[in-house]
């Protein structure tokens, strides 16, 4: 771990982050992907704290959190690739969401993300971090929305 990124408070996510983190992503999801796919029943019905909550109490591992008393965001990876990164949406440009990506970049070697074509905000972060939108792009399960690979340039 280098100096900078004992500055930030993340660690390994627990039992006790989990409604937390389910309210995170809860949050985002509703703000940020129903104006895209505008489904009631999953974002209001499916998409519960309760629900996620016990869906990542099964998943712990990968899962890193922001907490610097409060948890205010997480990351979570999957051998190199970022499978979720969220902040609280209150809290956005704060510093947290970039501190969450160099972590996973720098503690677990993250390279590669999916992310949705249409989250013109998360693509403009990522891009100001260094990922690189690619060719490559697959449907977002169960929608006709695409996701898009991006991968991290290797500096040099």
């Amino acid at each position: 771990m280098t100096a900078k990124e004992e500055m930030y408070p993340i660690r390994p996510a627990q039992e006790k982050d989990l409604f937390r983190i389910a309210e995170i992503l809860v949050f985002n999801y509703r703000l940020y992907f129903y104006p895209i796919f505008q489904d009631d029943e999953f974002y209001f019905q499916e998409m519960t704290v309760p629900a996620l909550a016990e869906r990542f109490g099964k998943q712990l591992d990968g899962i890193y959190v922001y907490d610097d008393g409060v948890v205010k965001g997480f990351v979570q990876t999957a051998g190199r690739e970022i499978v979720k990164l969220f902040t609280e949406p209150v809290l956005h440009s704060q510093g947290i969401g970039a501190a969450l990506l160099e972590y996973a970049v720098n503690s677990h070697g993250a390279d590669h993300l999916w992310a949705l074509e249409k989250n013109s905000a998360a693509l403009r972060f990522y891009g100001e971090h260094g990922f690189r939108i690619t060719p490559e792009k697959k449907y977002e399960e169960g929608t006709e929305e695409y996701l898009v690979l991006l991968k991290r340039e290797v500096q040099q």
